[in-house]
């Protein structure tokens, strides 16, 4: 990786884990540096990392961004994405959750009989601990794959039409909730990496923890403008010469 490119994937894995609340130790962010700075190798600086989940996280993301990963667009991108984060930090790494989470998800079905992502029945403030059925995680999974698909992965798309597509799937996919734990983490990254692909860089350095914490539980309520409002403050058109995981415009590769 290029010096801009190791500024970028430092800052966003930061970024990526203040935004749930993980701070690594300060003498992982004194490696995560030098890093940068091309004065430690990506394999030691994850080996080498403190062992709390904040520093753990924080490098397994800077080594995933150099490694790179199958951009397959579907569950098994997720998977690849969870797997890379959590390996050696949570014993379930890159496995799909095979308990249900809440109790208030519903079913629907599609118009060929297929289960589709149902909204939480009830009071909206019991939604936010609901998700979908863990046993229909991989059918929900190819129902949000095949309409991506059908919206060519939300590519040629003007800005606004895109921030309402991006915003929709990215509810859904948090509904889906596919792990047990590092949802957030992982869906970030695979948004980012999407949108890139569909023109479109995301910034996520000005978004904060609350702004992003009350986006969530209203889409959980079944409102999305919260999400929409924050993706269309932190896009712009992509830069194919740039790593796509952005936590500051000045980082990388400059606009």
């Amino acid at each position: 990786m290029t010096p801009a490119e190791r500024t970028s994937a430092v800052a966003f894995a930061e970024k990526n884990c203040a935004l749930e609340a993980l701070r690594p130790s300060d003498r992982t962010l004194q490696s995560a540096q030098a890093y940068r700075r091309g004065l430690l190798g990506c394999e030691a600086l994850v080996t080498g990392a403190d062992t709390d989940i904040g520093s753990a996280i924080m490098t397994r993301t800077i080594r995933l961004i150099e490694r790179g990963w199958p951009t397959n667009g579907d569950l098994r991108e997720l998977i690849t994405i969870h797997r890379g984060l959590f390996t050696g930090v949570f014993a379930d790494a890159g496995r799909l959750r095979t308990s249900d989470l809440g109790s208030r998800t519903t079913v629907e079905s599609t118009e060929n009989g297929t289960p589709a992502i149902g909204r939480p029945s009830g009071h909206p403030d019991q939604a936010s601990s609901a998700f979908f059925p863990a046993s229909l995680i991989e059918t929900g999974a190819m129902n949000i794959t095949t309409e991506l698909a059908e919206h060519r992965n939300l590519s040629s798309l003007d800005r606004s039409v895109f921030t309402h597509a991006l915003a929709k799937l990215y509810d859904e996919l948090g509904y889906l909730h596919p792990f047990a734990e590092g949802n957030a983490l992982t869906l970030r990254i695979f948004a980012s990496r999407l949108a890139h692909d569909a023109g479109w860089d995301l910034d996520w350095a000005t978004v904060t923890r609350e702004q992003y914490q009350r986006a969530k539980h209203e889409a959980y309520r079944g409102d999305i403008r919260a999400f929409e409002d924050l993706f269309a403050a932190i896009q712009r058109p992509a830069n194919p010469t740039r790593i796509f995981l952005i936590a500051g415009w000045d980082q990388g590769p400059a606009h």
